[in-house]
C-alpha cells in the first residue's frame, strides 16, 4: 500500500485499515449489564465467551482481522466487542494514543521493511494456538527478509 519507502506516518493509518484492526483495544466502562462497577474494582473478565462466540463473530475460533472491518475494509469499533480489556488495555489517559500510535508505526514499518518468510520446506504457518487466559501461538521459525537494497540491514558486528 506504501510502496517501499521504508518511512511510515501516523497519517498513513487511514490506508492501513488492518494494521488498526490488529493494534485494537478495549477501554473501560463504568457499567456491566447494567450494574454500576466502583473505581477501583479488580476485573478478571471471561474473554474467551466473547472472543469465541459464534454468534458475535463469523470465524470464532480463527483469526481474523476482518472482525473489525467493515464493508468498504475500513476499521470499526464493534458493538461486540467487550466493553472490558484485561491489563493495559483498560487505559484511557492521555498515554493510551500514544502508546497505539507508537504500535501501529513499529508494526508497519517492520512490515515495510521486511518480508516475513517460513524456512524452505516448511508445511506452512500453523495457526493453531495454545489456549488459556491469552491465546498463545505456537513455536514456528520465520526469517525476516529485508525489502530495502541494503548490505548491512541490521547492526553491525563492531556496533554490537
Amino acid at each position: 500500500v506504501l510502496g517501499t519507502s521504508g518511512a511510515i506516518c501516523y497519517k498513513d493509518h487511514e490506508q492501513l485499515p488492518h494494521i488498526c484492526t490488529l493494534l485494537h483495544e478495549c477501554v473501560t466502562s463504568t457499567h456491566v449489564h447494567g450494574h454500576p462497577v466502583p473505581k477501583g474494582t479488580i476485573i478478571l473478565p471471561n474473554l474467551a465467551a466473547v472472543l469465541c462466540d459464534p454468534e458475535c463473530w463469523r470465524t470464532s475460533r480463527q483469526f481474523n482481522p476482518g472482525h473489525f472491518l467493515d464493508k468498504d475494509g475500513n476499521f470499526v469499533v464493534r458493538d461486540i466487542f467487550p466493553p472490558f480489556s484485561a491489563g493495559m488495555g483498560c487505559s484511557t489517559g492521555c498515554g493510551w494514543g500514544l502508546a497505539q500510535m507508537k504500535l501501529l508505526l513499529m508494526f508497519a514499518t517492520l512490515l515495510g521493511t521486511f518480508s516475513f518468510q517460513l524456512p524452505g520446506r516448511s508445511p506452512g504457518l500453523r495457526l493453531e494456538y495454545n489456549f488459556g487466559g491469552t491465546r498463545k501461538p505456537l513455536p514456528q521459525k520465520i526469517y525476516a527478509v529485508s525489502r530495502l537494497n541494503c548490505p548491512h540491514p541490521g547492526p553491525r558486528e563492531e556496533v554490537l
